[in-house]
Parts: structure tokens; C-alpha cells; sequence
């Protein structure tokens, strides 16, 4: 026994025991801090570790840093970690999925699906604490230029962004050649018309790769033309018959109309966002359909003499106003918040006029907050505070609202077969009965 405690044997032992004693010391560290941390994100105070994800695309991601800074100012207590990226929806996807998610989400970009979530279980139900929150002194749910999106009447997300979907042009080139700025279907076609034997360019593109530009840009205001709210509703939720109704069906034979007289970019299954948007710019097609993130994007690549004219999507027919439709993007808490305490105080933090003039100037877009004078802002760029006169003018536009966003699992076989529609190779009443089919399989999977 005694040469167990000598000579090499010894100082294995001792190296042993240290190792212990370190590891000991290490994991009841690690487990105060841990519990230290705990404590911090349970006690009903803002402190503690506060993740946020955020999407950064169109919009870019200088209004974040900004925002995000302030809040950290006005609670020193709180460390915020930021997952941000044009890819982080797929990069936090596990984190998701294995209950993790950060505390804070801001629904945008490929990959993301409000509804989903919501089906999901993966969001907070905000309806009763919602009802407390104010901005700049009144209450938050009257201080929305769109209300929240519901579901069963429950409201899981606050809309932070307006956006909405509309069909852009160059105005100068326009100008220069001539060409008709469209008013309704009619003129639209007519413009197209034009355009194609003077330029000889098929002249409406959308990116094929993500059809739910097409889908949410153009058919949309489509259906809110021809059928109001209730349409919109209709076939966002699957409804049965919906999407073979005539009013439905009527706009789809637009769309094959557009097809059959070569207007849509052939090329256009191949392209991805950016492409087709590039394309736009370099006037290899004359329209396309975005939201106002656009010009931020693509900002570094806008030649020099095109100037950006925007209108809602031409789809209604003559005599009708335009039509507008709503595109937000909100901001909700996981159901699984490690810190919901934090994540509660940064939603409230971030709705307020003075956060929603500086969207604007960073972001050339609009924050879903009503009382926002844009018209004398300087830093405003100028197709917005336009597009804005125009929105907000009843004889112009008329604006439907959808109830909540589709489901992903309904929008992606209609964008499947939409694309084959806009290439010809299924006919108006084809694609009715796929979109059908597809909305009968959402509504069994529920």
C-alpha cells in the first residue's frame, strides 16, 4: 500500500485530486453563475440575458443597431445577444424546434412563417398583456395603423412594420419614352403592350425562385379588388370553394392573360429576388412587384439616372380604385422565453413615433405606427412620402386587410402552381383546381 502513495504513483494521485478539486470548483461556478442568471431573468425585473432575432434583409440592419443600443442605455442590467443575418431564420431553425428560441423574434425573410408558428405553439399569446402596453402616452392597440393579426381572436405578434406590396416602375425612362403609367388592368395591359414592341422586352419579371412575390404582390390586391376582406380571408384560410370561385378564378384568367401575350419574363422561374430586381434596373423588363424595401436593397446597384415611381398593383379593373393590401411584419416573444420579463419591456421599448421616424429615414419603409409626419422629413426619400399621400387618399387606393398571414403550408403548393401557371403550361381553371386541392389538404392537416 505504501508504494501506491510513492515516487511517479504520488504525483498521479495528487494530479488526479487537483483535477477534481478544479473540475469541482469549476462546475460550482458555472452553477452559481448559472444560477446567479436564473435568478436574474425570474425575478419580474429587466435584467438578465436578452436574445434577439432579427432578419436583415431589404430593410437592412442600422435601425436595429440603433434601437438596440438605446434599450441597452435604458437598461444597463440587460445583455442583449443579437442573432441577426439574411439566413437567420434557417441558422436559429433547430433552436426552434428543440424548444431553445431566443426571447424575442422579428418575423421576416424566406424561412419564416408567423402562422406556422403560431400553429406551432412557438409563440406567447400577448392578448391580455397587449391591452397595458401604451406608446408615447396611449394605448398601444390604438395607436396601430393596421391592427394585430388574430387568430381565434388571441393576438400573438405586434405588427412593427407596414409594408405593402406594390408594382414599381422607372419613372424617367417612362417619361423619356412615353410610356403610360397604368390605372387598372386595362391601362396595365396596354402600357405592357406598348412597352414589349418598343423596347422589345417581355416586360413584367418576378422571381420564380420565391413566388410568393407574385402571389402576395399581385394577386392579393387582386382579390381584395374582386372580393374585398372576406375573399382575402377566404382563401388565406383554405376555405372550401374558395380558391374555384369565380371572383378567384376571374383573376387568374388575368394572369393566363399576361402569359398568352408574352408580358411575363420567360426566364423568370430561374431568377431569385435579387435577380429579377436587377434585371428591373437595367430595363430588361419595365415592372415589377416589391414592397419598399426595393430601393434600400438595392441602393448600390440603381443606376444613376433611373428614378424609382411605385403604384399599388394594377389588377383591379377600370373604375375601381387601386387596391392595397397590408404586408406586416411583427414582433413577437417565444412561448418558450428564457427572459420574458426583458423580452416584454423590449417590444414595449421599440413602439414609439420617435422609433418609427428613424424606420423610415434608415429604412426608406414604414413602422405600423399611425401620427407619423413624413411629408416635411428631409431624410425621408421621396417615392415613399409620395407613395404614403397616395396610400392614405380613399379616392385613390382603397386598402383590404388580410386576417393573419398564410400558412406556409398552404402558400407553398399555390406558389408551386403558380409558377406553372405563369409559364404556360396550366391554364387559369388548372391551377383553381390545384390551389383547391391544396387548401382541402391544409385544412385536413389541422
Amino acid at each position: 500500500m505504501k508504494k501506491v502513495f510513492k515516487g511517479p504513483v504520488l504525483f498521479g494521485w495528487i494530479a488526479i485530486l487537483s483535477l477534481i478539486l478544479v473540475v469541482g470548483c469549476s462546475s460550482d461556478e458555472e452553477a452559481s453563475s448559472n444560477g446567479e442568471n436564473s435568478e436574474l431573468m425570474n425575478d419580474g425585473k429587466v435584467n438578465g440575458e436578452l436574445e434577439i432575432q432579427y432578419f436583415v434583409g431589404g430593410y437592412g440592419d442600422s435601425w436595429w443597431k440603433e434601437v438596440i443600443a438605446d434599450f441597452k442605455e435604458k437598461y444597463p442590467d440587460v445583455t442583449v445577444t443579437e442573432h441577426a443575418g439574411p439566413n437567420i431564420n434557417e441558422e436559429m431553425r433547430s433552436r426552434w424546434v428543440s424548444g431553445d428560441p431566443p426571447d424575442v423574434v422579428y418575423i421576416d425573410g424566406a424561412g419564416s412563417s408567423e402562422t406556422q408558428m403560431v400553429e406551432d405553439g412557438q409563440l406567447m399569446n400577448l392578448t391580455d398583456w397587449v391591452k397595458d402596453v401604451e406608446v408615447d402616452g396611449k394605448p398601444i392597440l390604438e395607436s396601430f395603423i393596421v391592427d394585430p393579426a388574430k387568430y381565434d381572436g388571441e393576438i400573438y405578434s405586434l405588427p412593427l412594420v407596414f409594408d405593402t406590396w406594390g408594382t414599381w416602375y422607372d419613372e424617367a425612362w417612362f417619361e423619356s419614352e412615353g410610356y403610360k403609367v397604368p390605372t387598372d388592368f386595362e391601362s396595365f395591359m396596354s402600357t405592357m403592350g406598348d412597352i414589349k414592341e418598343g423596347e422589345g422586352i417581355a416586360p413584367f419579371v418576378t422571381t420564380g425562385q420565391h413566388p410568393y412575390y407574385f402571389l402576395r404582390g399581385m394577386l392579393y390586391p387582386a382579390f381584395g379588388a374582386a372580393g374585398r376582406d372576406q375573399l382575402l380571408e377566404d382563401v388565406i384560410t383554405g376555405k372550401e370553394g374558395a380558391w374555384t370561385s369565380e371572383p378567384v378564378l376571374e383573376v387568374m384568367k388575368k394572369v393566363e392573360q399576361m402569359q398568352k401575350e408574352g408580358y411575363i419574363d420567360k426566364g423568370f422561374g430561374a431568377l431569385n429576388h435579387t435577380q429579377s430586381q436587377m434585371n428591373f434596373l437595367l430595363h430588361k423588363n419595365a415592372f415589377i412587384p416589391v414592397g419598399f424595401w426595393l430601393p434600400n436593397e438595392m441602393e448600390k446597384d440603381k443606376p444613376e439616372d433611373f428614378k424609382y415611381g411605385f403604384i399599388p398593383s394594377p389588377m383591379q379593373d377600370a373604375g375601381e380604385p387601386f387596391a392595397v393590401v397590408p404586408d406586416l411584419r411583427p414582433l413577437a416573444i417565444a412561448e418558450e422565453a428564457d427572459n420574458p420579463e426583458a423580452a416584454k419591456a423590449f417590444v414595449d421599448f421599440v413602439f414609439t413615433k420617435e422609433y418609427a421616424t428613424l424606420f423610415s429615414e434608415h429604412t426608406g419603409a414604414i413602422m405600423n405606427i399611425n401620427g407619423v409626419d413624413l411629408s416635411e422629413n428631409e431624410n425621408v426619400p421621396s417615392y415613399l412620402i409620395e407613395a404614403n399621400a397616395m396610400i392614405n387618399d380613399p379616392e385613390q387606393v382603397q386598402i383590404y386587410q388580410k386576417p393573419h398571414p398564410m400558412s406556409a403550408d398552404l402558400e407553398t403548393p399555390i406558389s408551386n402552381a403558380l409558377v406553372s401557371l405563369m409559364l404556360g403550361n396550366i391554364t387559369a381553371e388548372e391551377f383553381c383546381q390545384q390551389a383547391e386541392e391544396a387548401a382541402a389538404e391544409y385544412r385536413n392537416s389541422k
